[in-house]
């Protein structure tokens, strides 16, 4: 019996911790149309060996003094670790439900929004990402997982009995994806969103690995990519003291 759907897109909110976030659209209001402008958006595969002290080196080296174009090849992956009904349904999967699983392994299932659709259909098998505690009293990094199998149909979307069934998906044509994680291990301390913001809005003002940071720029994405630097940069938070 797979546990039930709880990685949400559709209706997403931001975390509780960022109240006045100002999203032009919500993942709720996602249409067929926006589906063809999103698929421009999956992220090429692979990644940078640079890590972040090396970013503005990194950048000032490309031809003609232009960025290079932006390679994502980490991921943050947000779940909800406090219990909430969604059509009857309770969503919760926190870090320690997912250690508990079968070889600490488990479906991303549940994703419905064109976007974040596409990053799981980009993700590399053995590629790392975060995972991410969403929607609660305190949000942030928890720790850290890999993707085990490449993106295949979600099977949630043609179950009616499902909160996130899909009644316009065909099976000959699946409009959604999940891939599935492995546990690889806790972060050394909680790395929470209050901090990762203040890094956010300084590397924002005078430049850093963060500045673009999706955390930040598409709040209500439950999928989002990282590059090698913001990888790198965040996962350095790990072992510094808490403020």
């Amino acid at each position: 019996m797979p546990w039930p759907s709880r990685k949400r897109d559709k209706g997403a909110v931001a975390d509780k911790k960022e109240p006045d976030a100002k999203i032009a659209k919500t993942e709720e209001e996602t249409s067929d149309k926006e589906e063809e402008e999103e698929k421009s958006t999956k992220p090429p595969a692979g990644g940078s060996k640079s890590g972040w002290k090396n970013w503005k080196k990194t950048k000032e080296s490309d031809s003609g003094g232009e960025e290079s174009k932006i390679t994502y090849c980490h991921w943050l992956l947000k779940s909800e670790p406090e219990s909430r009904l969604e059509k009857g349904v309770d969503v919760k999967f926190s870090i320690d439900d997912l250690k508990v699983q079968p070889n600490q392994t488990t479906f991303w299932e549940g994703v419905r929004n064109y976007q974040a659709r596409n990053f799981l259909r980009a993700m590399k098998l053995g590629q790392q990402a975060f995972f991410y505690h969403s929607n609660c009293k305190e949000p942030g990094v928890v720790g850290i997982v890999k993707v085990v199998k490449e993106a295949y149909p979600d099977h949630t979307q043609f179950d009616p009995k499902d909160p996130h069934y899909d009644s316009s998906s065909r099976k000959e044509n699946p409009k959604w994806s999940m891939v599935d994680v492995q546990f690889v291990r806790m972060t050394k301390r909680f790395i929470p969103l209050s901090e990762i913001k203040t890094h956010y809005q300084a590397h924002k003002a005078n430049g850093g690995p963060l500045k673009n940071m999706m955390l930040f720029t598409r709040q209500r994405l439950s999928v989002q990519p990282l590059t090698q630097e913001e990888f790198d940069f965040v996962l350095s938070l790990e072992e510094e003291k808490p403020h």
